[in-house]
């Protein structure tokens, strides 16, 4: 179930911004294979991993996407609240 939390927010912001699950598992995890391995269900994370990559989310979501229902979404960090997401 938390994985599939987790999943939400990341398919929400790949719709948001068009990157490949590549290219966004490299920028929250400089390594290109998490996420398309999570998607296929042959990887998972730590609680501390996902809280990281989360928090990620939150400081880097689009202005323009909604944040998937269901899921708490964490405070921006003031170091995120001061510069604006990269998209593509």
């Amino acid at each position: 179930m938390l994985t599939d939390l987790f999943l939400s927010v990341a398919r929400g912001y790949l719709d948001a911004t068009g990157l490949k699950p590549k290219t966004l598992s490299h920028r929250v995890f400089g390594d290109a294979k998490v996420l398309p391995e999570l998607f296929d269900g042959g990887r998972t994370l730590t609680f501390t991993r996902a809280e990281a990559a989360l928090q990620w989310f939150s400081d880097h979501w689009p202005a323009n996407a909604t944040w998937p229902a269901g899921v708490k979404r964490p405070p921006p960090s003031t170091a995120a609240e001061s510069s604006q997401p990269e998209v593509a």
